[in-house]
Parts: structure tokens; C-alpha cells; sequence
């Protein structure tokens, strides 16, 4: 098989095993509760964990890959996810669960951004964006599969099981990384300790701060703090990164205009699809009396739709390009995120089925297309950089996302005096989010009309599209 999709499969093995391991657990939060002798809601910090522990490790995860080499990181980070799933398992305490589960985000926040590292620098790049196609294919069976095998599992046997599920495929991808995965060792200077101690503390408050607020696991003013102080240390970052001259993480890097466009509207419109897996499945079964069975039943056609969008992403950017794609998709995904607020109860299920597909598409089409345009100017020497930066964010703004998401739904219920799970509610808190991803088509419209022309297949032979590279510091 050739390298631009047995890499991407192998990869994938990595996002598969994540992805069904959180739908699977959200499943079966109530067992475990029960289980562990604590409330539900106690439970919520075994997942904020995990997305700390990610904020944690992500932005040093290019420096690791460099100094030791990608394979062995790359294997390595499956073993420390594989490792953190046998301690979930056989957690006896919230405590234990908790720690586990920051340990599985330790392997988390290698796998991904050091798996993606590894197809930007051995897929040339007008195979980059098929290639980033094949990668998400498998990646997407997890979150399909994960609420169907967790319930099950919860219910004929022991919510236990479902964090051995991981072990067989983490196994096979350490074992075709060992095979397939090239070694992509770079020379770097030494670790910045000072940056990783700002980054990573600035991260983990901010995301605590966005992922806590309104969700009653801290006081509010309690949460506001911690974002607070998360953006104070995260701001005293870009004063160090001036004056370092090998900083962790490369604001140079904002420079390049797609790559600046790629992250900041990317955010904003990730912003709005990190808030649907938590509303949707909030609508229909608080607010139209679904199970939980029923609702999955339902989920799982957006992500077929965004499947099935995937093994077309390419051609539609090559026909098109990265310009006209981002910005008219963009809308269409928007428009069908606010159109989620307008199903009620006694909405027929083909049209639900075929408004939740058709937004999985549109939806995939986007990732693909941002993905992909985020690195069309990166040169090689800070592809790992470009790779963490790009991570980082995506973190922070799925976090927002549910947020803004859960906090639209109590303001809509104090203004319309209604209970929380009324319709209604629900229209404006889609409403909301799906203004914000729209929003992000202010900043696909700075794109130049070749931007990426060489990674979407559309630049003449002979023509080298380039970014004027940045001048100054390497930290600035």
C-alpha cells in the first residue's frame, strides 16, 4: 500500500481508540457513579481531566517527536494511553479514575499532533489533502461505534470493559508504527522550560475555567479565575517568546496568512460544532423524551454524513479550491447548526436523519479543508511547531464550545421562563453557536483566491505558490 494511505490508516489506529474511548464513557456515567459510590455529576472531572492533561502535554509534543524521534514517540504515547486505560479499569475510587484518566491524556496529547506530524513531512503536499482524508475515515468508526458498544457493554456486563476495548487495536497500531511509522528525528535546541511551565499552566486554568463555567463542578468565581489567570500566563508567554531564542511554541508562525486564518477561524467555527455533541443528545432526550438508544440511533447518521463526505473532500478542493470551499461550506454548515433548533418533538425522523447527514458533510468537508490549509505555507522546520500550535487550538475552542453551548441554554431558559429542557431553549442555544461558526467566514474571505494551490492540486506546472517567509526573532 502506498505511504499517502497505509500512514493515515496507521495514524488513525491512534484517533480511533480515542474517540471511542470518550463517547463510549459518556454512556455510562450513571453506572459508574453508582459504582465508585459518588454522584453523576462528580464524574464530569474524570472527563475535564482528560481535556487538561491534553492542554498540558500538547504544546511539547513537537519538541518530543523532534529530540527522540517520531516513531518511538509515537509508540510510546499509545502505550502511556494503553497503560492509563488498565488503570480506569481497574479504578476503584473517583480519585483513582481521576488520575487515571490524566494519564490516558498524557498518551492522548502525543498520539494525535505527533501522528499528524508524521503525515505533514512524509506525504508530499499535493497528497496532503487525501491523505488527511484516509486519516479521518477510521478516526470516525470511533465516535460512531463508541455510544452503541459503551451502552452495551454497560448493560450485559461491566462499564469496566469498556477501557479494556482499547487494547487490542492500541496493540496493533504500536505494532505497525514499529513496521511502517519513518523515525523523523530533527535536530532542536533544548526543551524551554520556562515557555512549557507558562503554557501549560496557562492552558490547563483557561480550559478548566471554559469547561467548569455553568457546569457546577467549581463556583463561577472560581472558574472566571482560573481563565483569568490562564490568559495572564498565556499572555506573559508572548513576552517570553520575544526573547527566547528558541521558544516552545513559535508565534512566528501567526505570520503566514493561512496559517493565521486556518487556526483563528477554525476556532471560531469549531466553537460552534464542539457545542452539538452536547446539545444534541441534551434535545432529544430531555426535551423529546428519547432514550438513550434512540438518540445514538439518530447521532450516528451525522457522522455517516461525515464519513461519507470524506472520500470526496479532495476532489471538491481540487475542483474549487481552499478560498471558495471555506467560505460558502462555512455557511452551509452554520445554517444547518441553527437549523437543529428548529426540530420539535413531533419533527418526522427521515427529515431529522436527513438534516443531521447533510451537516455531517458539510461539517466534514470544512475539518478537512481547515486541516489542510493550515499547513500550505509551513515550511519543514516548523511543521512540528505548526503541529502543536494548531492542536492547542483546536483544545481550547472545543472547550468554548461547550461552554457557550451550555450557557446559551440557561440564559434562553431565564428569558423565555421556561424550563431548561423546553424547545425552545434549545433553538436558541443552536442559534448561538451556529452565528459563531458562521462568524468565521469573516476571516476565510482574507484568504488569497490561490491560497494552498499547491496542496489542493490547482497550482500550473512550473508555478511554486509561496508565503513570503517572516522576518525578525524567531519567537515574535
Amino acid at each position: 500500500m502506498r505511504p499517502e494511505r497505509l500512514l493515515p490508516l496507521i495514524v488513525a489506529t491512534a484517533l480511533f481508540i480515542e474517540n471511542m474511548d470518550s463517547t463510549a464513557i459518556a454512556t455510562s456515567l450513571p453506572q459508574m457513579a453508582a459504582d465508585l459510590g459518588v454522584e453523576a455529576v462528580s464524574l464530569k472531572l474524570a472527563l475535564t481531566t482528560y481535556m487538561l492533561a491534553l492542554a498540558v502535554f500538547i504544546p511539547v509534543s513537537g519538541w518530543v517527536a523532534d529530540r527522540f524521534g517520531a516513531r518511538p514517540t509515537f509508540m510510546a504515547a499509545i502505550a502511556v494511553f494503553l497503560l492509563g486505560s488498565l488503570a480506569c479499569a481497574v479504578s476503584g475510587s473517583l480519585g483513582e479514575l481521576v488520575a487515571a484518566r490524566f494519564l490516558q491524556g498524557m498518551g492522548g496529547a502525543m498520539m494525535v499532533p505527533v501522528g499528524r506530524l508524521v503525515l505533514l513531512r512524509s506525504v508530499p503536499k499535493p497528497e496532503l489533502v487525501r491523505a488527511l482524508s484516509w486519516l479521518t475515515i477510521p478516526a470516525l468508526l470511533g465516535p460512531m461505534l463508541g455510544p452503541v458498544l459503551g451502552g452495551f457493554i454497560t448493560t450485559y456486563s461491566h462499564w469496566r470493559f469498556i477501557f479494556l476495548i482499547n487494547i487490542p487495536m492500541g496493540l496493533l497500531g504500536i505494532w505497525l508504527a514499529w513496521r511502517h511509522v519513518p523515525l523523523l528525528r530533527s535536530k532542536v535546541g533544548p526543551l524551554d522550560w520556562r515557555g512549557f511551565i507558562l503554557t501549560s499552566s496557562g492552558l490547563a486554568l483557561a480550559i478548566f475555567g471554559f469547561a467548569t463555567m455553568g457546569r457546577h463542578l467549581v463556583s463561577t468565581p472560581v472558574a472566571v479565575g482560573c481563565v483569568l489567570l490562564g490568559l495572564v500566563a498565556l499572555a506573559l508567554y508572548g513576552l517570553h517568546a520575544r526573547r527566547h531564542p528558541h521558544p516552545l511554541l513559535r508565534l512566528d508562525l501567526f505570520r503566514l496568512s493561512t496559517f493565521r486564518i486556518g487556526v483563528l477561524g477554525g476556532s471560531l467555527f469549531r466553537i460552534g460544532i464542539g457545542a452539538t455533541p452536547f446539545l444534541l443528545p441534551l434535545m432529544l432526550q430531555m426535551s423529546f423524551g428519547l432514550n438513550p438508544l434512540q438518540s445514538g440511533l439518530l447521532t450516528f447518521t451525522s457522522a455517516a454524513g461525515a464519513m461519507f463526505m470524506k472520500t470526496l473532500a479532495a476532489r471538491i478542493i481540487h475542483r474549487f479550491g481552499f478560498r471558495p470551499v471555506l467560505v460558502a461550506n462555512a455557511l452551509l454548515a452554520s445554517l444547518f447548526l441553527c437549523g437543529f433548533g428548529l426540530f420539535r418533538a413531533d419533527t418526522p425522523y427521515p427529515l431529522i436523519v436527513g438534516v443531521l447527514l447533510a451537516s455531517g458533510c458539510f461539517r466534514s468537508l470544512q475539518f478537512t479543508s481547515l486541516n489542510a490549509i493550515v499547513y500550505a505555507d509551513v515550511d519543514d522546520a516548523r511543521m512540528s511547531q505548526a503541529s502543536s500550535l494548531a492542536a492547542m487550538a483546536q483544545q481550547v475552542s472545543l472547550a468554548m464550545g461547550i461552554t457557550i453551548g451550555g450557557s446559551a441554554l440557561s440564559v434562553a431558559s431565564v428569558a423565555s421562563g421556561q424550563p431548561m429542557d423546553a424547545a425552545i431553549n434549545f433553538g436558541f442555544a443552536f442559534l448561538t453557536v451556529g452565528l459563531i461558526s458562521a462568524s468565521s467566514v469573516l476571516m476565510m474571505l482574507r484568504l488569497s483566491p490561490d491560497a494552498g494551490a499547491e496542496m489542493s492540486g490547482r497550482a500550473r506546472p512550473g508555478e511554486e505558490v509561496t508565503e513570503p517567509k517572516p522576518t525578525g526573532r524567531p519567537g515574535t
